[in-house]
């Protein structure tokens, strides 16, 4: 038995039963034929293998979901490629001895990666170590090798998914594939390896720990599990291929400099106000200075040591009314810039400490005292006042009253012919003293009011009593009227004869009277148009 575990530890070969599964068994081909053990090594070797193959799937599903989503992270331009060199040490693992786990059972070596960014969550890179590995059973058993690798690798960052990507620790896990140049002197059963040079692929895959110092400088600290395609590094043939654990410690370095599209200083990854204008001071996120802490940054600030708003460039208001008390009249009392930020109860323009009639109606013109315009002086105001440039009682809305001469003049009539509307000449100087007196009243209205008699009919008189007020119209228009357009003409027809008349007589016997309704007369009244037209 015991030549049997004395072979167990020098052999290994690879079951039938379980080809590639990293089993491994040893036999004595002499004694014992048909026994196959299994080895410690060769379980700890398998449980490696598992975890390998379980973490590559679990980083490569992340990789894909990463991929898939990778609008899910905000992407960073700021120095996309790291170069990291660090020292490396190595633990063999193959049919001589297992190293792993073994703190003593180290070989040193060093590497270097230089990294490009590719997403938040994500890195690519190529990695070159070199390092040794040996191990001395004996002197009929030993082996000392030199090996290099170059990887491509993918790094799955999570502390630029999971984590936010400034974070002082940064863990992460990686896989590479790529191959290895090995030089090994190796005796087995002290018979010399002659293929001492060999090239071959290899793989790893890990994790690690990145300690950020600043947004150039990170250390890091890592341990990657390898396997290689060859079985020849320690001289012993028949077993699973050579495996080794990388243990790595090193300083990464980020190359470029970070986008800072505003040239605050601030990287645009952490500037917070992208925007700053050049040459102004800014704060660690890149925002300008705020000295009264107002919202106001002191480059725009009118009173960097005194809190404001950003209505009055932040200069205090304690009023509220968007007036800088600096500039604010009534400073307490909440007013308007035109008012100088002073209030205008009336909003007729002039502030109330000056305004003489505060409560002036709204729209109406008013002078500096704040009071309504009165041009003719009359004491009525021009927006109450029915005839503004003509000096009148307020009795009268403003307007002159009609001396006793136009009153009866206002009296007088017009007559006209039997189914005619002509002016006739004796009535022409009666217009022509209605055109004297419009002149004397030049903000007066004269209604001008038409009639006819009762013979035809109803619809043709009304229009023989429009014409007739139109004509007389035309006439005064003719000798000068001005403003003719308080000229109002109406007519009545039939409706309101001035002399009633007994329709069952004959005509010659009514024509008299039927003369006096043919007719027009007048009505002057203030430009009120409150004219009677009943």
């Amino acid at each position: 038995m015991d030549k049997f575990f004395l072979l167990l530890k020098l052999r290994a070969t690879k079951t039938s039963q379980f080809p590639g599964a990293g089993l491994f068994f040893g036999y004595n081909r002499n004694s014992f034929p048909n026994m196959h053990v299994l080895s410690y090594q060769n379980i700890l070797c398998k449980i490696m293998q598992t975890q390998l193959t379980q973490l590559s799937k679990l980083a490569m599903a992340l990789v894909f979901l990463l991929l898939a989503s990778n609008g899910l992270f905000a992407q960073s331009s700021d120095q996309r490629t790291n170069l990291q060199i660090y020292g490396s040490a190595l633990q063999y693992n193959g049919e001589l001895e297992n190293q792993f786990f073994e703190s003593n059972r180290l070989e040193w070596g060093g590497g270097l990666n230089l990294n490009r960014y590719i997403t938040s969550g994500i890195d690519a890179g190529l990695h070159l170590t070199y390092g040794s590995a040996e191990s001395y059973i004996s002197d009929q058993n030993q082996f000392d090798a030199q090996l290099g690798t170059a990887m491509l690798a993918l790094r799955l960052k999570l502390y630029g998914s999971l984590l936010k990507e400034d974070a002082f620790i940064g863990p992460y896990l990686q896989i590479a594939g790529g191959g290895a140049w090995v030089k090994t002197d190796a005796y087995a059963d002290g018979m010399r390896q002659e293929d001492d040079k060999f090239i071959t692929s290899a793989a790893k895959g890990g994790a690690g720990i990145r300690f950020r110092f600043s947004d150039a400088v990170s250390a890091f600290i890592e341990t990657n599990y390898m396997i290689t395609g060859q079985d020849k590094f320690d001289g012993q043939f028949g077993g699973n291929n050579d495996r080794f654990f990388m243990h790595n410690v090193g300083l990464g370095f980020n190359l470029g400099r970070a986008a800072d599209a505003d040239g605050d200083g601030v990287p645009d990854r952490r500037d917070q106000c992208p925007d700053t204008p050049a040459g102004v001071e800014v704060d660690r996120n890149g925002c300008p200075l705020d000295a009264d802490a107002d919202g106001v940054p002191d480059y725009q600030d009118q009173c960097p040591t005194e809190a404001g708003t950003a209505a009055t460039q932040g200069c205090p208001d304690r009023d509220g009314d968007g007036v800088a008390d600096r500039d604010d009249q009534c400073p307490d009392q909440p007013g308007t810039a035109a008012m100088q930020g002073c209030p205008d109860t009336d909003g007729d323009g002039v502030a109330d400490p000056n305004d003489q009639c505060p409560d002036t109606p709204a729209g109406v013109q008013v002078g500096p005292d704040g009071c309504p315009l009165d041009a003719d002086g009359d004491g009525v105001p021009d927006y109450q006042d029915a005839c503004p440039n003509s000096a009148g009682p307020g009795t009268a809305n403003g307007c002159p009253e009609l001396d006793e001469a136009t009153q009866r003049l206002m009296e007088e009539k017009v007559r006209f012919e039997f189914d005619r509307a002509r002016v006739q000449e004796s009535y022409k100087q009666l217009l022509d003293s209605i055109t004297v007196a419009l002149t004397n009243y030049p903000d007066h209205v004269l209604l001008i009011k038409g009639h006819a008699d009762y013979i035809g009919s109803e619809e043709y008189n009304q229009a023989l009593s429009e014409q007739r007020a139109e004509a007389v119209k035309e006439y005064l228009i003719e000798q000068g009227v001005q403003n003719p357009d308080r000229l109002v003409t109406r007519g009545y027809g039939e409706s309101q004869p001035l002399v009633e008349v007994n329709e069952r007589l004959p005509r010659r016997r009514t024509e008299s009277q039927r003369a006096q309704n043919r007719r027009v007369g007048f009505e002057m009244n203030t430009p009120d148009m409150q004219l009677d037209l009943d």
